[in-house]
């Protein structure tokens, strides 16, 4: 197998009159299938960066049990899938093969940019995911390395042009020229009929039921069930991207086009974070539904950090990501513990935890080792995963899977795909679950899902006003 060493040109410009939002409606067009991925958190300048990427050069997909990859030489290799741990060392190999000019700079210039849906998770965990009826028909697993890459630092209004190759030559100036145009061309959206679901409100309380059974039974002490949506839609789903990062801003926001599916999301949750070989979960449980009256959610607030059934949750992910994070780490420790954050349409429990990795410890066994995550999940982990498979009627696809970025030297940033819509033959399908335990309610998991909901049925309203 070859190695391709990348050339690397850049160019510096001032972004004090682009968005990252701009920038990708001028690019989109002139290169199909690119990507938009932007950070909320402009707090500090560590993660105030958005990254927009076109012209994939090599890829790694996972798909009908088959790894397929392509090279930036145009070299392809094809091989199926014989035993769990192929697709671990695929894409680590995958990764390895490229080399690239050292930089001084802080954040990626290049790398991998896709997702892994949690369907894959069948290659990470010792547990069967049939394919059911109402499968979307995605890869398992999909990340490519672009040619370009814009980074753009919210934190000084600077952007960074990246072009990167095997010949040492850039497209800089087009890129620099699509970019300054005035003009970019916009569609418009709309509804096409009312929203199903996979299930009815019934089905769903009748599941949740069924797991607070599985709960007294001790098989687990949590499990989470979810519900799916299916809007149809005529025009341009890029208006749904922009009314969901106007009305829930979230740390994660990302529109990454494959051509015939769209993955669009505002995800309030980290999957994993490795940086330097420090190791990062951030779990989210607990969930109250804001009032929109600041005063009232600041007492709800209170209420959430002293309700026994979610902080039961809570505790339990906390310990489920040690637990992982201990497989290839060491030092793990509760860096933060139930944090109380507020987002656009419910408040949450946040806590991190971290651990430094052991020397002989690979990024994608990390990654498999930690995934699905266990606010999507349950715990112990691989009793839920089992439990899900059978209770759900659909396959979850993306919904709970992991979408971001890998640099080639094992960084790793990716967010949980909650919050988000996967668009697929003029259908938006959206999802969201629920955490049961043996005290939960039906009608209040039942309505947890709504809550959790709220943002991207609202983002589906203004998407056809704007």
């Amino acid at each position: 197998m070859n190695n391709y060493k990348l050339h690397t040109h850049y160019k510096q410009i001032l972004a004090d009159t682009i968005t990252p939002v701009s920038i990708y409606l001028k690019i989109r067009d002139k290169y199909p299938n690119s990507l938009l991925l932007e950070s909320n958190n402009y707090h500090s300048n560590e993660n105030s960066f958005s990254y927009i990427c076109c012209n994939p050069i090599a890829s790694i997909k996972i798909e009908n049990e088959t790894i397929s990859s392509t090279f930036p030489d145009g070299n392809t290799t094809s091989k199926s899938i014989q035993n769990q741990n192929d697709v671990v060392e695929a894409v680590q190999e995958f990764t390895s093969l490229f080399e690239t000019e050292k930089s001084d700079f802080k954040f990626i210039t290049n790398g991998l940019f896709g997702f892994t849906s949690y369907d894959a998770v069948r290659y990470f965990e010792k547990v069967n995911i049939e394919k059911k009826t109402s499968d979307l028909h995605i890869p398992d697993l999909y990340y490519a390395v672009y040619q370009n890459i814009i980074a753009i630092n919210h934190f000084k209004n600077e952007a960074y042009l990246f072009s990167h190759s095997l010949e040492n030559q850039n497209n800089l100036t087009e890129i620099e020229q699509l970019i300054q145009t005035k003009n970019f061309a916009s569609y418009s959206f709309t509804k096409e009929g009312d929203s199903t679901s996979n299930l009815s409100e019934d089905d769903f309380k009748t599941n949740v039921s069924l797991a607070k059974k599985h709960c007294q039974r001790g098989d687990v002490f949590q499990l989470v069930l979810s519900r799916r949506f299916t809007q149809g839609f005529k025009g341009d789903e890029f208006n749904v991207y922009r009314a969901l990062r106007s009305i829930n801003p979230s740390p994660y926001l990302f529109f990454f086009d494959y051509g015939n599916f769209k993955i669009i999301g505002s995800s309030p949750e980290a999957q994993l974070v490795i940086k330097d070989r420090k190791a990062e979960i951030h779990p989210i449980a607990g969930t109250f539904k804001r009032t929109g009256n600041d005063e009232n959610d600041t007492i709800l607030a209170k209420q959430l950090t002293e309700d026994p059934k979610e902080n039961s949750e809570h505790v339990m992910l906390v310990d489920l990501a040690r637990n992982d994070l201990s497989r290839n780490g060491h030092n793990v420790e509760v860096e933060k513990y139930r944090e109380v954050q507020f987002f656009s349409h419910v408040i949450h429990l946040v806590s991190k935890v971290s651990g430094k990795l052991h020397e002989n410890a690979t990024t994608m066994q990390v990654v498999a080792d930690t995934f699905p995550a266990g606010t999507l999940s349950g715990a112990p982990k691989h009793k839920a995963l089992q439990l899900i498979e059978k209770i759900e009627n659909t396959n979850r696809n993306f919904y709970g899977g992991a979408i971001g970025f890998m640099d080639f030297e094992g960084n790793f940033n990716h967010a949980i795909m909650i919050r988000t819509f996967l668009s697929k033959n003029h259908q938006l399908h959206y999802q969201a679950g629920a955490g049961i335990t043996v005290n939960s309610n039906e009608e209040s998991e039942t309505q947890e899902v709504y809550n959790k909901l709220g943002a991207l049925n609202k983002a589906l309203e203004l998407a056809e006003i704007i």
